[in-house]
């Protein structure tokens, strides 16, 4: 009995120790429920590459992946939306993010092209006779000889002129006015020189041949005759054009034409004078496009008081051209083109960034125009951008659903599917969807899940269906109404 009652002594004795250890050795019970508490708990868990896979447990994605979890500071992200990152300020700085708020302005585009010097064509004439006869003498030898104004060009011997003078000289000897006065007349629309007429009057000789003047200073073009040529009205004989000022003509491309204005201010350089610029303006935008080239021609004109440009000269061209309207402008590096979509990535400050589709207008040499998407003031990334577009890509709605300046999201559509495989169990479709233009969304396939109003007992894959869905607080995609459409029952 005495054995009995000291084992049952150092039973209690020993439970009394452990107790009182463990007692001293476990947290406090309010700390151990703070430690608790402090740990996160998932929200629910996606599949890496794919978003939209949701589930509330973890487990593996369709593509054999760990599902990863989402917490609710993950989800919320300070309340941006949807696809909204936050990063450390170490990363942030290792990265090199740089950032640059977007500007209310005029856009200023520089209109890079070729062009070819010309003569102004509002100062070349050409040189025709007007009675038939032979050139007996020419005074201009070759093309591109200068000529000033009154400067005798060459000597025509024609029947009609010298029958023209007789004329004169009998009118002359009648002294009847109303006969000189026409002689006269007819000498001049004959083109002989008011100097030529005088001195017939004085000499009273007739001349067998007429000397023709330059009737303004420039440079001999396209010389069609030499010494002993018959001529005639329709000859051309030569051409005079002036080098005091050129036309430069040029093609812009048709998506740039819209921009080119008359009295846009224009820099030309040219190779055979390095280190040049001449400065000029936009005379005139022709009215017809190419159908080959797609271009317009643009017509320049540039002072030429020292005669340095040359007709046919080859010329590198820059039209400054400015914008009508004010717009939102960025940095050009900060824009993300990937062929259907435009997007830049916001910083939306204290280490957080979010991807938005842009809507983008022209295009400068270092600032584009933001049309839609972005207000003056908002901060986007300029550099790094990439990167942080892809993590944001991965939940991203791409819209400004949270704008404060927008009125609340649409989270309700209607489109076009094809049932690819039905989940009775977990009342979830795979769809692929067609493209949902209100959110700018492309076609996709995704999990969606059903309403509990409604009966899957029917549904199966490769059907038709036009179905309405949701997307509720969580970012679920809920399918609520659903129609088999008549041609895939009937195929069936």
């Amino acid at each position: 009995m005495n054995k009995l009652a000291l084992s049952i002594a150092w039973l209690v004795g020993g439970i009394a120790v452990g107790a009182l250890m463990t007692w001293q050795l476990m947290p406090k019970s309010s700390g151990g429920d703070m430690a608790a508490s402090d740990e996160p708990k998932p929200l629910y868990w996606v599949a890496p590459m794919d978003p939209n896979y949701k589930r509330d447990q973890p487990g593996k994605s369709p593509m054999g992946m760990d599902l990863i979890p989402v917490y609710a500071e993950d989800s919320s992200a300070g309340d941006a939306g949807p696809g909204t990152i936050s990063i450390s300020p170490e990363v942030v700085n290792n990265l090199g993010v740089r950032t640059q708020p977007a500007a209310s302005g005029t856009l200023h585009t520089e209109i890079n092209t070729v062009g070819y010097v010309q003569y102004n064509q509002d100062a070349l004439i050409h040189i025709h006779p007007r009675v038939q006869g032979w050139v007996e003498k020419l005074h201009v030898k070759a093309e591109g000889d200068p000529v000033t104004r009154g400067q005798p060009l060459y000597d025509l011997y024609a029947p009609e002129l010298v029958n023209a003078q007789e004329e004169y000289l009998l009118a002359l000897d009648r002294n009847n006015q109303r006969l000189i006065k026409a002689a006269h007349d007819r000498l001049e629309a004959l083109q002989l020189s008011a100097g030529t007429i005088a001195a017939l009057r004085k000499n009273g000789r007739v001349s067998q041949t007429v000397t023709m003047y330059s009737p303004q200073s420039g440079v001999v073009d396209n010389l069609n005759i030499r010494e002993g040529f018959y001529v005639q009205p329709g000859t051309t004989v030569m051409s005079i054009g002036s080098l005091d000022e050129v036309w430069v003509e040029a093609d812009v491309f048709e998506r740039q034409a819209s921009l080119v204005k008359v009295g846009a201010t224009v820099t030309m350089t040219l190779d055979y004078l390095p280190g040049r610029e001449w400065n000029g303006r936009v005379d005139y935008v022709y009215p017809t496009l190419d159908e080959k080239t797609r271009t317009i021609q643009v017509r320049m004109r540039f002072a030429n008081p020292q005669r340095e440009l040359k007709p046919n000269m080859f010329a590198q061209v820059v039209i400054h051209a400015r914008a009508d309207s004010s717009n939102v402008l960025i940095p050009r590096e900060a824009l993300i083109r990937t062929g259907k979509t435009d997007r830049v990535v916001l910083a939306l400050g204290e280490g957080r960034f979010k991807s938005i589709n842009v809507t983008v207008g022209r295009m400068g040499e270092d600032r584009v125009e933001i049309l839609q998407g972005l207000a003056a003031e908002e901060t986007v990334v300029t550099s790094a951008q990439f990167l942080l577009d892809s993590e944001s890509s991965k939940t991203s709605d791409f819209q400004r659903m949270h704008h404060e300046d927008q009125n609340p999201p649409d989270r309700e559509a209607q489109v076009m599917g094809v049932i690819n495989a039905v989940d009775r169990s977990n009342r979830t479709l795979n769809i692929s969807r067609e493209a949902i233009p209100k959110w700018n969304r492309e076609p996709a396939t995704l999990d969606f899940a059903v309403d509990d109003s409604l009966d899957m007992s029917s549904l199966q894959p490769g059907m038709n269906i036009h179905f309405t869905f949701v997307i509720t607080e969580d970012w679920d995609f809920v399918v609520t109404e659903l129609h088999i459409m008549e041609e895939a029952m009937n195929h069936d």
